[in-house]
């Protein structure tokens, strides 16, 4: 409870239910060490939390950029809700202390895994907009996102990491990265997808996403990180 009272302090919001907040701390890891059937992921809750931040960041723009034309405003929102976007966020706020992990999760790095820092951040959002209702959520997400989206909308021309990625690979190698979906799970409903990136049948990253539009668009993201370490970009 210290832990989440702590959450609270940093975020500076008063949760009416302290369950919520727990949940969006969950990940699905913990819960095949614990015996309580009754706890659920925080997947749900990063369901929602997906959906309300694309929907503030969308009317963000709109209302403050009328100038800029639709496909700069959709690469804009993109690289905002992407998932090294939302991971660095995560990982200002020092999320992944919070975390509720397995053993194995937390020895292979998961409180630094961008993916699962990402996930938890949007969970975290679900969470608020649930518990404190949409003004308390935007305001969170002004506090959060209002100087990222600034910055990206003065640069103009963002492109997503796919064009990114795919102007760099061919111009280096003479080739275009490929993608394939490896794995879908979940309900219709609520279906999560993973997806790789090739690069002349090598397979370089992988990323999961609700759509396979977002699942390839975090395989990108994740390729374009190599990269940068290798020093290419």
């Amino acid at each position: 409870m210290n832990k989440l009272n702590h959450l609270e302090e940093k975020l500076n919001i008063k949760f009416k239910d302290k369950a919520l907040l727990k949940r969006a701390l969950f990940h699905r890891s913990y819960l095949n060490e614990v015996e309580n059937q009754n706890l659920r992921s925080n997947e749900r809750l990063e369901f929602l939390g997906d959906a309300v931040l694309e929907l503030w960041t969308t009317k963000q723009l709109f209302d403050n950029y009328p100038n800029l034309p639709e496909g700069i405003l959709t690469n804009i929102r993109a690289a905002v809700v992407c998932t090294n976007c939302l991971a660095e966020i995560a990982e200002e706020m020092n999320l992944g202390d919070y975390l509720y992990l397995s053993k194995g999760e937390e020895k292979s790095g998961g409180r630094k895994n961008p993916s699962l820092l990402a996930d938890t951040l949007e969970a975290l959002i679900g969470a608020i907009y649930l518990d404190q209702g949409s003004r308390k959520t935007k305001e969170f997400l002004q506090k959060l996102f209002f100087q990222k989206i600034k910055e990206l909308a003065q640069k103009g021309n963002v492109k997503d990491a796919k064009t990114l990625l795919q102007e760099l690979i061919q111009q280096k190698l003479r080739i275009t990265p490929r993608y394939k979906i490896i794995e879908e799970h979940g309900p219709d409903h609520d279906k999560v997808f993973t997806s790789a990136v090739f690069y002349n049948n090598k397979k370089i990253a992988e990323g999961t996403g609700k759509s396979k539009r977002l699942a390839e668009e975090t395989a990108a993201e994740k390729a374009l990180t190599l990269e940068k370490k290798k020093g290419t970009i």
